[in-house]
């Protein structure tokens, strides 16, 4: 059951990220699709091998299948002396038995004739084409691939949640496969709201700025492979945001907004849940930067509304959102790591409450990444592959202090 905090402040950020994992289910939908625009897509169930691989006993290398019986004396002043009886090279197939005394010249991926236990590789040969010399004895399955020796046939090759690499791809090609049942993509809405964000490509007039959250968090929904639906700018009218998110949850799986979250005259979205009639799960939680994100349910549909400046909305994305929709998408890849690292330089500043700040993650040393930590500054992210997390209370990081971090 998920407790909603209408009355509460300031919860702590696991809490946020409890109450919205509890409140998604993993998508059922399916898609079943070609090999060649799989790679990337979560299995939506396990697949079964069909067949072995490989699907005949094979020679892993050039010379000739034969009896290890044959040859067991074999000597290069004593070489054994057989008769050749056929070549078989990749793709090609001896039907007949091979006989005592008898070998069949093969090369790499051939299938090896009934009767041969072995392969003798052609460097410990006299190379011959009608009888060959072998001079040095090979031991019974000796350079001798299995059929099955890979993959069995009626086996798990792999299991519903697994994400498609391109080995994924080779081995499902490998059984024959055109197409792999994957979970159809998450469904996300992205509105950016404000009358004082202007959409790029347009003449910047005074008291504007130009739009970065909406492509911004666009482009990270793309990278970690969720389907934007809807990608709208919106003027802070509480009626008008109320409508486009009832019509952007017909589609998508998530609504996410920008601005309008604190407590200032255009700080709409306390107006626009009670004008969705839509359930308040929390608002404000204890971090800096993006502490007065404000999170709800509309339907069935997730309403994660967050700061207006680039960097704190990144940031609570990152830091609460991101579980969320790995648990809705079934990709497990969306979510981050955390791990611990030594700080390379100082971070003077005092947190009285929990701060994240960004940085470089390298080799278990943690590099700052510029001066400028201020939830309105963008560029200082370019480069970071994580986030500082420190405690409430610090007084400042030392170079050789130890800290935790959020991977990203």
């Amino acid at each position: 059951m998920i407790a909603a905090t209408e009355g509460r402040e300031l919860i702590p950020l696991e809490e946020a990220v409890r109450i919205l994992e509890e409140l998604v289910s993993p998508l059922s939908r399916e898609e079943l699709l070609p090999l060649e625009e799989a790679r990337g897509r979560v299995l939506s169930r396990e697949v079964v091998a069909g067949l072995d691989n490989p699907p005949f006993d094979r020679s892993p290398l050039d010379g000739y299948a034969l009896r290890s019986g044959d040859i067991a004396g074999a000597a290069k002043e004593s070489p054994a002396r057989l008769r050749v009886v056929a070549e078989v090279c990749a793709g090609g197939w001896y039907g007949g038995q091979t006989g005592p005394g008898e070998a069949v010249r093969i090369m790499t991926g051939g299938a090896i004739p009934a009767g041969c236990d072995c392969v003798v590789r052609q460097e410990d040969t006299d190379y011959g084409e009608d009888w060959v010399q072998v001079y040095q004895p090979v031991a019974r399955h000796q350079n001798y691939c299995f059929a099955g020796e890979d993959i069995q046939k009626g086996g798990v090759l792999m299991e519903a949640g697994e994400k498609l690499s391109h080995v994924h791809i080779g081995v499902l090609a490998g059984q024959g496969l055109t197409h792999a049942p994957v979970r159809a993509r998450l469904r996300a809405a992205v509105l950016s709201t404000g009358d004082e964000i202007l959409p790029v490509g347009r003449p910047l007039s005074p008291g504007k700025i130009y739009n970065s959250n909406l492509p911004m968090l666009r482009a990270r929904l793309e990278e970690l492979g969720a389907e934007v639906t809807v990608s709208r700018s919106l003027p802070d009218h509480p009626e008008a945001v109320a409508e486009a998110i009832r019509e952007a949850c017909r589609s998508a799986d998530v609504v996410i907004t920008t601005g309008g979250v604190s407590v200032g005259k255009k700080d709409i979205f306390h107006q626009v849940l009670p004008l969705l009639r839509a359930r308040r799960l929390f608002w404000r939680v204890q971090m800096k930067p993006g502490t007065p994100i404000l999170c709800g349910a509309y339907g069935g549909c997730p309403l994660c509304c967050l700061s207006g400046n680039p960097f704190a909305a990144l940031a609570t994305f990152e830091l609460i959102l991101r579980p969320m929709l790995a648990r809705l998408s079934g990709d497990q890849s969306m979510a981050y790591r955390r791990t611990t690292g030594k700080m390379a330089e100082d971070f003077p500043k005092r947190s009285p409450g929990r701060r994240f700040i960004r940085a470089v993650y390298r080799d278990g040393i943690v590099t700052l990444s510029g001066q400028n930590h201020s939830s309105g500054a963008l560029y200082s992210m370019v480069g970071c592959n994580c986030l500082v997390d420190i405690e409430a209370g610090n007084k400042g990081l030392r170079a050789g202090d130890r800290v935790k971090v959020v991977l990203l």
